[in-house]
C-alpha cells in the first residue's frame, strides 16, 4: 500500500492553496479530489510533463479536453497564448535556464493552465521562478489570485533576461575597449561567434514572448485584476528594452566583425602592394643580371678588367632611374 502511494504522489512537484491574502498551504496529489475551495481560494499545482503519472493525472483527473492535454505535453513549443474559451487560457512561457551546466540562452519552458480558481503548470527542467514563487507564499507575500499568480510567474521567468543581456554586452564593451587601445588587439573570432549565437537564442523566445504580454495587457476577464494590465505593459516594455538591446549587441557584434575583415584586408592589401613594388623594382636588374649570364660568345665587358664594376654601375642606375619614376608616380 505504502509503494503505491508513493507511485502516485510522483509528477507532481508541488500543490499549493492559495488563501487570497499572499499565503497559502501545501497540498500533496492525494488530497487534490478532495479540495473544496471557498471563493478567496486558488489552486496550484505544479508537474513535471516528464513523468508518465502526471501525463496521466492531466488527462484523466484535471477535467481538460483531449486538444489542451496535447499541447500541453507536446514535446517542442514557442511562447504563444491559446483561448480555450469559457475564460480559460494555456500560456506558454520561457525563462532563462539557470541549472548548472546549462546554457542560459537555451530557455526553458513552462506550460499554464489558467482558469478562474486554479493553475495547471508544467515543466520539464527545473526553474528558479517556481522556487521564488514558493518563498513568497511561504513569506505571506505571494498572489492572491490566479491571474496574479500567471503574472508572478511570468515576472520571474523573464527577471534574470536583463542581467543576461547585460552580461553580454559588458563582454562586447571588453572587446571594443581593447580594439580602441590597440589596433593591432584581434578579437577572439569563436567568442563573437557564441555571443552572436546566445543573442540569437535569445531574440528567438523573447520576440514571440513579447507579443504575449501584449495580448495580456487587452485580456478582460471576469477572474482578472483591475491593474493586471499595468503590469502587464511593464513587462512588455520590458522585454521591448530586452530585444532592442539583443538588436544592439548583433549589430555591435557585426560592426566588430566588418572592422576586423576590414583590417585584415587592408594589411594583405597593403603586403600584396609591397610585394608588386618590389617585384616590379627588381625586375629589370633581373633582366640585366640574367641577359649578362647567358653562357655564350659575345658578351659585352666580358674581358675587359673594369666589366664587373660597369655592370654593377649600370644596375644602379637602374635602380636610381626607377626609384624616381616610382616617387613621380607616387607608388612610393
Amino acid at each position: 500500500m505504502q509503494q503505491y502511494e508513493s507511485a502516485t504522489e510522483r509528477g507532481l512537484i508541488y500543490g499549493y492553496v492559495l488563501d487570497g491574502h499572499g499565503g497559502g498551504r501545501q497540498v500533496s496529489r492525494a488530497e487534490l479530489p478532495l479540495l473544496d475551495l471557498t471563493p478567496e481560494e486558488t489552486l496550484w499545482v505544479h508537474w513535471d510533463r516528464g513523468v508518465p503519472e502526471a501525463q496521466v493525472w492531466l488527462r484523466e483527473s484535471s477535467d481538460l479536453n483531449e486538444f489542451a492535454c496535447d499541447l500541453l505535453l507536446e514535446e517542442a513549443t514557442r511562447p504563444r497564448i491559446v483561448d480555450l474559451g469559457a475564460e480559460r487560457l494555456l500560456v506558454f512561457l520561457r525563462g532563462v535556464n539557470l541549472n548548472p551546466g546549462a546554457m542560459p540562452e537555451d530557455m526553458v519552458s513552462l506550460r499554464v493552465y489558467i482558469e478562474g480558481q486554479r493553475l495547471i503548470s508544467l515543466r520539464m527542467r527545473s526553474t528558479k521562478a517556481v522556487e521564488e514563487m514558493r518563498a513568497d507564499l511561504a513569506a505571506g507575500r505571494g498572489p492572491k489570485t490566479s491571474s496574479e499568480l500567471l503574472l508572478a510567474l511570468a515576472h520571474y521567468m523573464t527577471d534574470r533576461v536583463d542581467t543576461l543581456i547585460g552580461g553580454l554586452a559588458d563582454r562586447l564593451d571588453g572587446m571594443e575597449e581593447a580594439i580602441e587601445e590597440d589596433e593591432r588587439s584581434i578579437p577572439d573570432q569563436h567568442q563573437l561567434r557564441t555571443l552572436r549565437r546566445r543573442a540569437a537564442g535569445l531574440r528567438r523566445y523573447l520576440a514571440p514572448q513579447r507579443d504575449i504580454y501584449a495580448q495580456l495587457v487587452k485580456l478582460k476577464l471576469s477572474w482578472t485584476v483591475a491593474d493586471d494590465a499595468d503590469y502587464w505593459n511593464e513587462l512588455y516594455n520590458s522585454l521591448t528594452r530586452n530585444l532592442e538591446e539583443l538588436e544592439l549587441v548583433r549589430e555591435r557584434i557585426s560592426l566588430i566583425q566588418e572592422a576586423e575583415h576590414r583590417r585584415m584586408t587592408e594589411r594583405m592589401n597593403r603586403t600584396m602592394y609591397l610585394l608588386g613594388i618590389i617585384t616590379g623594382f627588381f625586375l629589370p636588374m633581373s633582366f640585366v643580371t640574367g641577359l649578362l649570364g647567358i653562357n655564350v660568345g659575345g658578351i659585352p665587358g666580358s674581358s675587359a678588367p673594369y666589366g664587373f664594376a660597369i655592370a654593377c654601375l649600370v644596375i644602379a642606375g637602374i635602380a636610381l632611374f626607377q626609384w624616381w619614376i616610382f616617387r613621380r608616380l607616387r607608388w612610393l
